[in-house]
Order: C-alpha cells, then sequence, then structure tokens
C-alpha cells in the first residue's frame, strides 16, 4: 500500500531532530487515540444493540467526527513515515543529484497543494457551523475543521522534511514547480479553448509524470484537479474540499483501519502462524506441499486482515525459511507470494472489496458472496503451476503422523473461526462490514490472552499509530481520487467515455475485454484502490448499460486490477513482496510470468463464466 523503496535523504541538525519529534508526537498519539476511540465507541454501540436490544442514537454521530479527523492525522503520520502511495521504481534508480532532485519533488507538490488549498479549507469549515448535526446538535464544523488542521500539520511536517535538502537542490525543485505553473496559467487561454482534450493535459500527461517521478499519488491526484480548475474554470477551490470530504467521510470506509488493526492483531496474537502450522502438518509432504500451504494460508488469512500486505507479512516469514530449506529458489518463493497477494484481492473481506463498494453503491454483501469463488479459480490455477515448478522440493519429506495433524488442528481452530465468522457475518446480513471487523477486533484481543497467551501490550501503540498512519494514506487517496472524478464528471468526460467504449466490438464480452486491458494498467501504475476510486463511479454505469451484472464487472476488474498491482517492473505490489520475503526483486523477474499467466488464464474463466461471480447471490 505504501511506497516500498525509499530514497536517501540528509540526516537533520540536531534542533531540527527535535522539531520533527515534537511534531511526531503531535500528530502521532492523537490519531492513536482516534483509532481506539473508533473500536471502543463502535464495539460499545453493537454490545447495546445487539445485547441489550437498546441502540446508541449518537454513536453514529460521534464515530463519523472521529473518523474524518482520524483521516487527517493519520495523513499527517502518513506524510511524516513516507507512507503515502507513491511509485519509486524510477526515481529509486535515478543517479544521485536527480534522485534528490524527486524527492524535492515528492515533497514540494504536496507542499504547493496544500499551501493552495489551507485557504478554501478553513472557509469551508467556518460555512459548515450553520450545519448540525441532528441527535447531539453540533456544529459540524466540529468535523470540517479537521480538513484545515490536518493541512497545516501536513505543511509543518513537508517544512521539516525540506529542511534535509540543501539550498541547490530546493531551488532546482520548486523552480520546476514554477514553471509548470507559469506555463499552465500562460496557456490558460488555450486550455479553455480546447474543451476537454485539456483533460489529456491535466490528468494524461501532468498526472502521468507525477506519479513516475514519484509524487505520493494522493497529492498528484489533488494538484492536478486544483491545476485544472484553476485555469479553466471559474470554481471556487473549496468545492474540493467539500468532495475530499464527501469522500473520506462514508461511514462504510472506517472498516479500513479497523481490518487493518486486525491484521496486525492477528499476526501478534500468532493466529496466522497456527492456522499456517495446519495447513503445512496437513499438506507439507506431498508434491508442491508448501507451496499448496502458501497459496491456502494466504486464502484464509485475506478473510481476517483485508489486506494484502498484512497478508503477505503474515504468511512469508513462517514459510519461506522452511521452503528455503527444501531448496525452492527465492525468486521463486516470491514470485509465488506476489502472485498469491493478487490471487486474494477479491477474498473477503478485502478492502479493494469493501472501497469499491462504497464508491459504486453495490452490495457490500454481495461483493463479500461473489469474491470468494474466482480467487478459489485462481487459486487452483496457481496451484496448478506451483506443482510443476516446485513439486521436486518434497522428496523425502516425511508425512506428519495423525496425532500431529490433530494437535495442529486443535491450536488452530480459535484462529480458523475467525474468517468464517467475518465471511458469514456480513454475507448474510448480520453484521455490516465495519461492524464485524469490530467484533473480529475483539474475538482476537480475546482468543491472544486467553488461548494462544501471545499479547504484547508494548506493541499496542505503534500498531494503533501505524493503523492511522496507513489509514490516512489510503483515505486521502479516496478523498482526493474523489475530488477528481468529480472534476471528470463536470467535465462531461463520463459520458465521452460511456459513448466511446459503447462503440467498442463484441458487446458486453468487449466492454470486459477492454476494462481488463485498462485495470491491469491502471492497476500498475496507480495501484489498486486510487485506480478503483477514480473509475469505479465512472465505468460502473456503462457496466448497466452493456448488461453486465455490477458484482461479475467489480470482480472482473478487481482480479485485473490485483494482476497489475503485482506485475512487475511497475507493480507497487510485488516490491513490496520483495520487501516482506528479503528477496531481491531481480531475483523473481523472470519466474513470476509463468504464475502471472496461470492468474490470467483465471480470469479469462471467471470472465468467460459469470456464474462463478454471480451464482451464489
Amino acid at each position: 500500500m505504501t511506497s516500498v523503496l525509499s530514497i536517501d535523504e540528509q540526516p537533520l541538525p540536531a534542533w531540527q531532530g527535535r522539531c520533527d519529534s515534537a511534531l511526531g508526537w503531535l500528530i502521532e498519539i492523537p490519531s492513536a487515540i482516534a483509532v481506539l476511540a473508533e473500536v471502543m465507541i463502535l464495539l460499545v454501540g453493537i454490545i447495546a444493540r445487539f445485547v441489550f436490544n437498546h441502540p446508541l442514537v449518537w454513536s453514529d454521530e460521534i464515530a463519523s467526527i472521529l473518523f474524518l479527523w482520524l483521516a487527517m492525522l493519520g495523513s499527517a503520520v502518513a506524510l511524516r513515515r513516507g507512507h503515502h502511495m507513491r511509485m519509486t521504481v524510477l526515481a529509486a534508480r535515478m543517479p544521485g543529484r536527480w534522485k534528490a532532485f524527486a524527492e524535492v519533488l515528492a515533497i514540494g507538490a504536496p507542499c504547493v497543494f496544500l499551501v493552495i488549498m489551507l485557504g478554501p479549507s478553513i472557509n469551508y469549515a467556518s460555512d459548515q457551523w450553520i450545519v448540525q448535526t441532528p441527535v447531539l446538535g453540533l456544529h459540524d464544523t466540529v468535523r470540517a475543521a479537521a480538513v484545515p488542521v490536518g493541512a497545516a500539520l501536513m505543511l509543518a511536517i513537508c517544512a521539516v522534511r525540506l529542511m534535509r535538502h540543501r539550498a541547490r537542490e530546493l531551488l532546482l525543485g520548486f523552480g520546476a514547480l514554477a514553471l509548470i505553473a507559469l506555463a499552465l496559467y500562460g496557456a490558460r487561454d488555450l486550455l479553455a479553448n480546447m474543451g476537454n482534450w485539456n483533460l489529456v493535459i491535466f490528468f494524461g500527461l501532468l498526472l502521468g509524470g507525477g506519479v513516475l517521478v514519484g509524487l505520493p499519488i494522493a497529492f498528484c491526484f489533488g494538484l492536478c484537479t486544483v491545476a485544472c480548475l484553476l485555469t479553466t474554470t471559474t470554481t471556487p477551490l473549496a468545492v474540493i474540499t467539500g468532495q475530499m470530504n464527501e469522500g473520506m467521510s462514508s461511514l462504510v470506509l472506517l472498516a479500513v483501519p479497523l481490518f487493518i488493526l486486525l491484521g496486525q492483531l492477528i499476526e501478534m496474537t500468532q493466529m496466522a502462524k497456527a492456522m499456517v502450522a495446519f495447513l503445512a502438518s496437513l499438506l507439507g509432504h506431498v508434491k508442491g506441499g508448501l507451496s499448496y500451504v502458501l497459496i491456502g494460508a494466504m486464502l484464509l488469512v485475506s478473510g481476517i486482515s483485508g489486506a494484502k500486505t498484512a497478508d503477505m507479512a503474515a504468511v512469508a516469514p513462517v514459510l519461506f525459511p522452511e521452503m528455503k530449506r527444501r531448496g525452492i529458489p527465492e525468486g521463486e518463493l516470491v514470485s509465488l507470494l506476489a502472485a498469491c497477494g493478487a490471487m486474494a484481492e477479491t477474498i473477503p473481506p478485502s478492502l479493494v472489496l469493501i472501497i469499491i463498494g462504497s464508491v459504486t453503491g453495490v452490495s457490500i454483501a454481495a461483493l463479500f458472496k461473489g469474491g470468494l469463488l474466482p480467487g478459489i479459480v485462481l487459486a487452483l490455477a496457481l496451484a496448478f503451476i506451483a506443482r510443476r515448478r516446485t513439486g521436486d522440493a518434497a522428496d523425502k519429506v516425511p508425512r506428519a503422523s495423525l496425532k500431529t495433524v490433530l494437535r495442529t488442528l486443535f491450536v488452530a481452530l480459535p484462529a480458523l473461526v475467525l474468517p468464517v465468522l467475518i465471511r458469514y457475518a456480513v454475507a448474510e446480513g448480520v453484521a455490516t462490514a465495519t461492524e464485524v471487523s469490530t467484533i473480529g477486533i475483539a474475538y482476537t484481543v480475546v482468543i491472544g490472552l486467553l488461548v494462544y497467551r501471545q499479547f504484547d501490550w508494548r506493541r499496542i501503540y505503534p500498531m494503533l499509530v501505524e493503523t492511522a498512519s496507513l489509514s490516512g494514506a489510503i483515505l486521502l487517496i479516496i478523498g482526493a481520487a474523489t475530488a477528481m472524478a468529480w472534476a471528470l464528471t463536470q467535465a462531461s468526460f463520463s459520458q465521452a467515455l460511456a459513448e466511446a467504449m459503447a462503440r467498442m466490438p463484441g458487446g458486453a464480452y468487449g466492454f470486459l475485454f477492454i476494462s481488463v486491458i485498462a485495470f491491469v494498467v491502471l492497476g500498475s501504475v496507480l495501484e489498486g484502490i486510487p485506480a478503483m476510486v477514480l473509475f469505479g463511479s465512472l465505468l460502473f454505469p456503462i457496466a448497466r448499460q452493456a448488461g453486465i451484472n455490477e458484482v461479475h464487472y467489480a470482480i472482473t476488474v478487481i482480479l485485473a486490477m490485483g494482476i497489475g498491482l503485482f506485475t512487475p517492473p511497475f507493480g507497487l505490489g510485488y516490491y513490496a513482496a520483495c520487501t516482506i520475503g528479503r528477496v531481491d526483486p531481480n531475483a523473481g523477474l523472470r519466474r513470476i510470468w509463468p504464475y502471472l499467466g496461470a492468474l490470467a488464464a483465471g480470469l479469462a474463466v471467471v470472465v468467460a463464466v459469470p456464474w462463478i461471480s454471480t451464482g451464489f447471490l
């Protein structure tokens, strides 16, 4: 979910380091408190409703207010820690001077966006004073103030980070941004007369160039949207703040930080380790057995954490040492791990499923039902290839005794209950994705304390801060992409796109084919969540017009995006897998293609047979 390659910076002088530390405490402590408060409020609300049959009518209002503060504070934490999603593959390979220039751009561009938007966000928050919450009667400014406060904190963080660079680097970086701004200002009449073709300049050339040089994707979205509105329209910039606020305020998205926290808890309590141990005792002796275990573990764990990076981090450290001892090359291991990450994108409760449901209005329960079988189809395709490529590693591996299998099953049983509980509760409408994630957190804490007795209280605070950071990075992208999608819609881009894609030959299958190609490319360049948020609301109405079931279309584009996300040389997911497995990315570049071919074949089957996605609806 984040950039996986860092770019070197100069160390801070002592006084600047103290400023940075003080700023870190200022944003990290409130963000951790916000995460914990959200969990407690939602858990109390669930207990009041389900146990005492006495709903707390105020809980959603408090949760909504805290959620926007969590998103903005988390975005500030992510900016300070370098967790915002960005494509650093090209920037990391630049020579030293150009690398420093790219890093200044990656800090300077967010700084420019925040300076431009600070005033409009203050105006927007003050205008919300006349709006009051229906139950508690609180002024909405209490919630909306999170946007300017978060922007101000992020500006302070940008200032501290810019201190790490030399004056010459700063001059070159900000000089380049100023030249771009002057060029756009000078060409404003020409751009206005171009009609919708100016979108190619703003959301093609500028956006694509910004992503390639390593600008954080959320700020790249926001800056391109601001540039478009300032040079071609008279729309007030407060509209962008309103759209970002709307994009980040959906309570459905509260499941994002909760599932991220849940993923960290299952790793800390060793629930994932127990599940992997059971699968290894069951299949470790067969040909390709540990590869099957890796695939099966990703299927199981993705039903708990909801985040692919967390899935890989929970499984790889447990299995990789033994797989290496059995003679499987590390390039083969990381290739299979990356392919499993792409395969598990639709296994509920995937964060992508939750986000695409919130953006497009598709039932999340239906997506949870529809995503399971396609994931299994791709898992079978991977298992076929893995058996052929890693099967010889099982020679002379003894079969585990029945006693060992039963013992590991007994140990893993409390952990195995959790993914079943999550999927059943949401798919059957017993609880929402947000509620079931809260229940999952409570269940994991109880099991970790009483059953596995693996619960390190010292890790709670770092986990809460990490949850806020990753959540803020995701939610800021959703907010910026919502504003960008609004600008594209206002420019009639969606209508033009609909007309162009409606003319594609092949009817519904032609549209599905084009969508697959588009999302493979988008997934490799933009990363999955921004691609879904930006284009989901534009393409789903077209799919409905073409007669394609919306769940089938969602599963198709999510799988296509996942393949792009884990495809080198641009897919960030591939480099995340290499980082987690501690393997040189070059080791897997030649070995990953058979696995990607298996995923492509599995996706073709899913596309051709809609029943795989819709048969259980």
